[in-house]
């Protein structure tokens, strides 16, 4: 919103693992106007409780919902790219597997040719190289530490 001067309208695209991090964007981008294009290999899809759930609020707001194992279908028009870790507290042992799996799902200028030309980055840290290229998790359309500054204020 700080930087688009209001979030109604604008896409957001999640391209990583379904997790609590994607749940909250899932049940509140509608709410606020945003379109949401999520992109998750097969097997860590967002919980199917909070998608059902996402799925009326985003027929009821009038929003655009599209879930995709694609990365850069998900990218399509996007305003906003986000991702996170794709390996949480706890999943460690799961490491090799995930790794694998997530493979193709990298944040690079290579997903980002097919975003809006207006284009930024988020991630909520900390960060692993996988998960988004340098050159994209540094560049000027990155976020990140703006996002992660606005953060130390809800304590």
């Amino acid at each position: 919103q700080e930087h688009y001067g209001g979030l109604n309208g604008l896409t957001i695209s999640w391209i990583g693992d379904g997790n609590n991090v994607l749940h909250s964007i899932m049940t509140s981008a509608a709410k606020l106007g945003m379109h949401l294009r999520i992109a998750t290999p097969k097997g860590f899809e967002p919980n199917l409780r909070i998608t059902k759930i996402t799925e009326q609020s985003f027929e009821e707001y009038g929003t655009k919902l599209l879930l995709t194992t694609d990365p850069l279908e998900a990218a399509d028009s996007a305003n906003v790219l986000v991702t996170d870790t794709w390996i949480s507290m706890g999943q460690e042992e799961e490491k090799k597997e995930r790794l694998k799996a997530f493979q193709g799902y990298q944040i690079t200028m290579q997903t980002t040719k097919s975003a809006a030309s207006n284009w930024t980055f988020l991630h909520c840290l900390p960060r692993k190289p996988e998960e988004v290229d340098d050159e994209v998790f540094y560049s000027p359309q990155s976020l990140v530490f703006q996002e992660a500054e606005n953060r130390k204020w809800t304590l």
